[in-house]
């Protein structure tokens, strides 16, 4: 599989090369921050991929955060084998913060975890990461929401909250204690977006409320919630597309540029599927020397719909929603 995957990316190169551009890598679920002038990127991988950039077109593959599956994950949930999903990367007073799920596939048999290091430098004698083991769990036949997708964000206060959740009822967003180790206490759980769902489906499948992916910008003011609808993971089969609304705080309620409510099924369109990509989504947004960059995963249909890192600069309109223009 090592080798497989490593002839994939030659292969990628070679043709961006032809092309004289940098090749886009393999990606799923991206986010990403800069250290000392390094973009490390993180994604859906075994033991969470890994890579570094100075200018975030050439990448250089890392070693997996988790060299072996973390132990209370492979207890957690039954037959997890070390691919983990969609972390989040975030830094607070000299701590890196990673959130990250567990989970298996088409259940609400979930887990989000949390690793910490004091550097993303490899080389740096202070690089190793940390894991803290579980933050939310969500059990089928208890919980109507899904403990995967992660994403924290702080409010004007310094108060963090972590926002997540595919299908079911739809996303989700805790306050979380300081140490971000667990909810905050009494636990106060609030719905920000969801889709309709047919209500003759049984709580233990996750339904045809195609909606996951949260992710939260602040920006002018606003807090800006994005989300992504419809299917991803399905190549030439691929329907994703990124969503927004926006609230004056963190809390909500959120609405799109229609004053529809995210929880009543609203969404603004950011960016959906075309001819070359069969499908984007599961985006991050992110400010780096003042200009705001989305970065996702779409699915190339130059090379049968295999996932690829995607990098877009991301523009306001008049009215302040984002709009990006490939």
């Amino acid at each position: 599989m090592k080798f497989l995957f490593t002839l994939l990316i030659a292969l990628v190169g070679l043709r961006a090369a032809a092309q004289n551009t940098p090749p886009r890598i393999p990606a799923h679920d991206p986010v990403m921050i800069r250290q000392n002038g390094t973009y490390y990127m993180f994604c859906t991988g075994r033991g969470i991929a890994n890579w570094s950039s100075k200018d975030m077109k050439t990448w250089k593959e890392e070693k997996p955060v988790f060299a072996a599956p973390p132990a209370w994950a492979v207890k957690a949930v039954p037959g997890f084998k070390g691919h983990i999903w969609a972390p989040d990367i975030s830094f607070h007073n000299g701590v890196y913060y990673l959130f990250y799920s567990v989970s298996a596939f088409g259940k609400n048999t979930s887990c989000i975890g949390l690793a910490t290091n004091k550097t993303l430098d490899p080389a740096s004698p202070e690089y190793k990461w940390v894991d803290k083991g579980k933050v939310i769990q969500s059990v089928p036949g208890r919980d109507m929401w899904n403990a995967i997708d992660p994403n924290l964000v702080r409010d004007e206060a310094g108060t963090p909250w972590l926002t997540f959740g595919s299908f079911w009822s739809g996303m989700k967003l805790v306050k979380l204690r300081p140490d971000l180790t667990a909810p905050a206490q009494p636990e106060q759980w609030r719905t920000v977006a969801s889709r309709p769902r047919d209500p003759k489906l049984t709580d233990s499948l996750p339904g045809d409320a195609a909606i996951e992916a949260p992710f939260i910008f602040k920006k002018n003011g606003y807090y800006y919630l994005f989300t992504s609808f419809d299917y991803c993971c399905r190549g030439p089969q691929s329907t994703y597309k990124m969503m927004v609304g926006r609230s004056k705080t963190v809390a909500g309620p959120y609405v799109d540029n229609a004053g529809t409510g995210l929880e009543q099924g609203g969404g603004t369109m950011v960016l959906e599927g075309d001819k070359n990509w069969f499908g984007v989504g599961h985006n991050s947004v992110y400010n780096f020397d003042n200009t705001d960059y989305i970065v996702f995963h779409g699915y190339d249909a130059a090379d049968k719909g295999h996932s690829k890192l995607r990098i877009e600069k991301l523009s306001w309109d008049a009215d302040g929603w984002p709009t990006v223009k490939p």
